[in-house]
């Protein structure tokens, strides 16, 4: 007889679809787990730099590279060009004003202040010939003028004489009209010599002047000749040291080509290049400061060159009191550049987590110091040691300041010692 077998529940197949639902559904709530949730890092704790955010005094400032340089530079242009002849002292010496450096020929030039010297000499010799035959002249009329004059009071003389005969009836009346006429022809003579004399006087008084006009127009020129050639010996403007002479015997100089320059040795100043981002904010005034040994040496911006070049532009620094004493012309300092006043802010250590996160977020400590997870900040103001917390963290808190470079995308870093 047969008997109803009781039907299992939970057989091979029923075991078999639940398991693989169960295993489904894990894998869906681990996915939504690990997706949803925050993806982690292990990270060695000595691998990381910590650095603690505090509050303290902070200052905008730039580092720049500064060129000491003399306070007063003279330069040396060649005012005429020529050959280099004769240099008189080498690079380096100290020159006291009109010493000469060296010494240039120019045949041109030479010979174009002999052709001017005899040109005022001819000059010259023509007003002394001028004046010399105006005396002549005027001699000869006086000597006219001296026969007119006599010939005239001999004339008046007979005038008079048959004037009153000729009254008394003793003379007749042609004979009186002769001397008359005589007398007449004589006196207009006299007047014409006069006026002949005075015409050449002033004759000649003008062409005397139009020729020492003449001659002092060239003589004015050949002194500016002769300087001409005088400065072909090159000298010392002032008291100073010669440097960057850049002259060799037999060397052919053009006209107003840079020879050296002469330093003044009174002062030194500072002379920085600066990216073209800060030009808006630099301005006479600003302070800044370097160190040299054991010592802090000020500095304060004198003047500012607006010309941009290669991106950059140029400052002139000058020392607050005095300047260092084994300071050198040319030597390179690194000075502080102070963008602003010193005041109290919240302070964030430079890292290298910048160059990720663009200083938006960074990784806080938890306060165990097991863990760090990513934290929005705002940032404000820097200088090459801090940046100026404006929002995101508190004085205690603990940031990772190290390169975020392997971190990926994490949200959590577990710290492992």
């Amino acid at each position: 007889m047969d008997r109803v077998l009781p039907k299992k529940k939970w057989n091979n197949k029923r075991i078999t679809t639940v398991a693989g639902i169960t295993a489904l559904v894990l894998l869906i709530s681990g996915s939504i787990y690990f997706t949803s949730g925050k993806s982690k890092l292990n990270v060695d704790a000595e691998r990381i730099t910590v650095s603690e955010i505090h509050k303290g005094k902070f200052q905008e400032f730039i580092p720049v590279n500064g060129i000491v340089m003399p306070l007063t530079t003279i330069y040396l242009d060649a005012a005429e060009g020529g050959r280099v002849e004769e240099k008189y002292v080498e690079d380096g010496a100290m020159m006291k004003k009109g010493d000469p450096i060296m010494r240039l020929s120019n045949t041109d030039l030479e010979l174009t202040l002999a052709n001017q010297e005899t040109a005022v000499f001819d000059v010259l010799t023509q007003m002394q010939n001028t004046r010399n035959n105006s005396q002549e002249n005027t001699i000869s009329k006086l000597n006219q003028l001296a026969d007119v004059d006599n010939g005239l009071k001999e004339a008046e003389r007979k005038y008079k004489m048959n004037k009153k005969l000729y009254a008394d009836r003793i003379i007749g009346l042609q004979e009186f009209q002769a001397t008359e006429n005589e007398y007449n022809y004589q006196l207009r003579k006299r007047r014409l010599a006069d006026r002949v004399l005075k015409q050449d006087s002033v004759s000649v008084k003008q062409q005397l002047s139009q020729m020492n006009e003449s001659y002092e127009r060239m003589t004015n020129a050949l002194q500016l000749m002769k300087k001409k050639v005088g400065d072909l010996v090159v000298r010392a403007p002032v008291d100073g040291q010669l440097t960057s002479m850049d002259a060799e015997i037999g060397q052919n100089k053009n006209k107003g080509e840079r020879l050296g320059q002469i330093d003044v040795l009174s002062g030194f100043k500072v002379r920085a290049d600066i990216d073209e981002h800060y030009i808006a904010r630099i301005f006479p005034g600003l302070m800044g400061d370097f160190t040299l040994g054991d010592k802090v040496y000020k500095l304060r911006i004198k003047k500012v060159f607006t010309q941009v070049t290669n991106g950059r532009f140029q400052v002139d620094m000058e020392f607050i009191g005095k300047a260092a004493s084994n300071i050198r012309r040319g030597q390179t300092l690194q000075v502080r550049l102070a963008l602003g006043d010193e005041t109290q802010a919240l302070l964030l250590a430079r890292g290298g987590f910048y160059q990720q996160t663009g200083g938006n977020w960074v990784f806080k400590m938890s306060k165990d110091g097991k863990t760090a997870y990513k934290t929005d900040i705002q940032l404000g103001r820097q200088n090459p040691d801090y940046y100026e917390i404006l929002s995101g963290l508190e004085p205690g808190d603990k940031v990772i300041t190290s390169s975020y470079e392997n971190f990926g995308d994490v949200q959590e870093l577990v710290l492992k010692k």
